[in-house]
């Protein structure tokens, strides 16, 4: 017997609920969300391990290693991260839509829409570094204190997903 998928989350609710996370960020740390701070710490602390000598002497890398206890992957991103990806994982177990699956359109082939994929994602990554930030970071938290760029990178990021998406609509529309 096949398990039927549940119904999503109330997106009101789960809005609500996002914005209570962002206020408990604010309120115990300080500081709003962001992911991005986590990805830099896998690389800084890899970095660190493959090539110590150069990571001392790059002033970039050293900086991270002489505060604190020295490592990086302590960061609390790198927790918040985590915990992100298991309670997805959780949630996709409890609702039945666990499992590898390609969505894509009818007019684009599997390893396309994963090298589309996997390019987006390494754009993204870069530009999060060029924005100081990704979008949890600078837009999300960025509006929950009113800050106009936080507004700005908002309008930003769906301006661009809106006119990039007319040139690639005919990979997604029957």
């Amino acid at each position: 017997m096949e398990q039927k998928p549940k119904a999503y989350m109330n997106p009101y609710l789960a809005g609500f609920l996002l914005g209570l996370v962002l206020l408990s960020a604010f309120f115990i740390t300080g500081r709003g969300l962001g992911a991005s701070g986590a990805a830099k710490s896998v690389v800084i602390e890899t970095i660190g391990s493959v090539a110590p000598e150069y990571a001392k002497e790059n002033s970039f890398y050293a900086s991270f290693f002489a505060t604190g206890d020295g490592r990086p992957m302590r960061n609390w991103l790198v927790y918040l991260t985590l915990g992100v990806l298991g309670g997805a994982f959780f949630s996709g177990f409890l609702s039945g839509r666990a499992g590898f699956k390609i969505d894509k359109g009818v007019r684009i082939t599997n390893a396309t829409r994963l090298i589309f994929a996997v390019a987006g994602g390494f754009l993204f990554g870069v530009g999060s570094q060029f924005g100081r930030g990704c979008t949890s970071g600078a837009a999300l938290s960025g509006m929950a204190v009113l800050s106009t760029a936080g507004f700005i990178t908002v309008i930003a990021i769906f301006g661009t997903g809106y006119a990039i998406a007319y040139f690639f609509r005919k990979l997604w529309i029957n």
